[in-house]
């Protein structure tokens, strides 16, 4: 059934689209408010269009024109986070993009910290809006926190994933902030939950995640790099060796905290000669060809 009142009988001409960085943001942004207007009609697609625009730019190999071009794509889902601010899945696309843009696209500190802090909002509301139960988690310690997250069931897993996210956004973007850093415990709770009860598609990377956080401390400060090393392990087989973020997170994680160069090599080599098209990944693995390259440049000076 077609939504009314949204779409005419007459096609319109179509605008060439101008070019250089700021007008092809803004040529986006146009198209893209064209598009929420023709799903506004129809309420119940409109989660899905959130999703299906968060995967197109994860589909892009265009590293500049995502850098251009999200910001209007940012705007665009705070404006469907407004008109559902209960709708999970929306509000798990919006954490998911804020934390991939303030983390791999923002140079400056403080603005990369006011975006992935919309990252780590979006994901505790698309928790809340899942499981009432988990709402106002900040306000929780840490038995608190894991009572609230070891009840969230399977059918809210996506919705966890989302919330953890952005949370690690967050903390990535503040670790000179102690009270950022103390919830790291609190994160690694709930990733091991998601791995209880079942993270579906993002079980490998909950796994990689899992192997970042065991791998931020050497032993003798708590670390756990063989247990990370399981985790990277298993991330890259679920993956099946297609995203290349877990071949980088592994080498600049595990490889570097207990210096095995020829292990931090061969996966940054293997980086750099893989293919990056894959559905889903590909602009992530563009983004993980680019910090291969910087971790081998300076790998000489670290070992």
């Amino acid at each position: 059934m077609a939504c009314k009142g949204t779409v005419g009988t007459r096609s319109a001409p179509k605008p060439a689209a101008p070019r250089g960085g700021c007008f092809r943001s803004i040529y986006l942004f146009g198209s893209l408010v064209l598009a929420s207007a023709l799903v506004t009609g129809c309420g119940g697609i409109v989660s899905g269009f959130a999703n299906n625009l968060s995967s197109a730019i994860l589909d892009q190999d265009d590293v500049g024109l995502v850098r251009d071009g999200a910001p209007a794509y940012l705007l665009l889902l705070d404006s469907l986070a407004k008109s559902s601010p209960d709708d999970p899945d929306i509000l798990g696309a919006a954490a998911r993009l804020y934390a991939v843009y303030g983390v791999a696209f923002v140079d400056d500190g403080n603005r990369a910290k006011k975006l992935t802090g919309r990252a780590r909002d979006y994901g505790a509301q698309a928790l809340c809006a899942a499981e009432r139960h988990a709402c106002a988690l900040d306000d929780r310690d840490f038995d608190g926190f894991t009572q609230a997250i070891t009840a969230v069931d399977a059918r809210s897993a996506d919705a966890l994933f989302s919330y953890c996210v952005g949370v690690l956004a967050f903390i990535r973007t503040h670790s000179d902030d102690l009270t950022a850093l103390a919830d790291l415990p609190k994160v690694e709770a709930a990733l091991q939950h998601l791995l209880d009860i079942g993270p579906g598609d993002n079980e490998s990377s909950v796994n990689m995640y899992l192997g970042v956080l065991n791998s931020l401390r050497p032993p003798a400060l708590g670390g756990k790099p063989e247990r990370a090393r399981e985790f990277f392990e298993k991330a890259l087989e679920l993956s099946h060796g297609l995203d290349l973020s877990v071949k980088v997170e592994y080498a600049r994680g595990y490889a570097r905290l207990v210096y095995d160069r020829p292990l931090h090599d061969r996966l940054l080599n293997e980086v750099m000669v893989a293919d990056v098209q894959q559905p889903g990944l590909t602009l992530l693995n563009e983004l993980a060809q680019q910090q291969a390259a910087d971790l081998l440049a300076s790998a000489d000076e670290y070992f």
